[in-house]
């Protein structure tokens, strides 16, 4: 089984078991994430690789991290994860990526993210549920945090934290690669 069948995998089995976890129907599940029920239940029948938009609404809809929904394996108190199953989530021809390195839910799902930002890329997120905190880690390069239509230079060795339940984005406008942590905590679901 390649790495994509078995994301593809892992992604039907959770998002059915979180789903049915929080007592959701699917058109329940589809009004909360602005997901199509079809969309849904093709992920769900292991049918389709959505994006990472959609996997981002879907975890944030459920309250759970992207880490769970993409998870192989749960149920360990310590678990580690290799460098081979940390997950990529989106990448550029340029060389640009994010590597959700790993998650938890203890009070709310918690991500750790690691991200490489090439010179003249762009990444661009859709509001996240009120509560949702981003901390971020700036190590090379300079960053161009966008929150709510508000630049924000953010330089190597710098730190930033946000609300991020408005319209955000990271930009690199200079010439070097910017490397950067980031931890993103979202509120359980209600």
């Amino acid at each position: 089984m390649s790495d994509l069948d078995q994301l593809t995998q892992s992604l039907a089995r959770n998002l059915k078991r979180w789903r049915g976890e929080r007592g959701f129907t699917l058109d329940a599940l589809a009004a909360r994430a602005g997901v199509s029920r079809g969309m849904i239940i093709q992920i769900e029948q292991a049918r389709t690789n959505p994006s990472v938009g959609t996997t981002v609404k879907l975890a944030d809809a459920l309250g759970v991290s992207i880490t769970t929904l993409l998870d192989y394996e749960q149920g360990t108190h310590v678990r580690l994860v290799p460098r081979e199953q940390a997950v990529r989530m989106w990448s550029t021809d340029r060389g640009s990526s994010t590597t959700l390195l790993v998650g938890a839910d203890a009070r709310g799902p918690l991500e750790l993210w690691s991200w490489t930002l090439m010179p003249g890329d762009v990444h661009a997120s859709d509001p996240h549920p009120d509560g949702t905190t981003e901390l971020l880690h700036v190590g090379a390069g300079r960053l161009t945090l966008v929150v709510d239509g508000t630049d924000h230079a953010v330089p190597a060795g710098t730190s930033a934290v946000f609300e991020s339940n408005v319209p955000h984005a990271y930009r690199n406008d200079g010439a070097e690669t910017v490397e950067m942590t980031m931890a993103v905590s979202i509120p359980p679901a209600r």
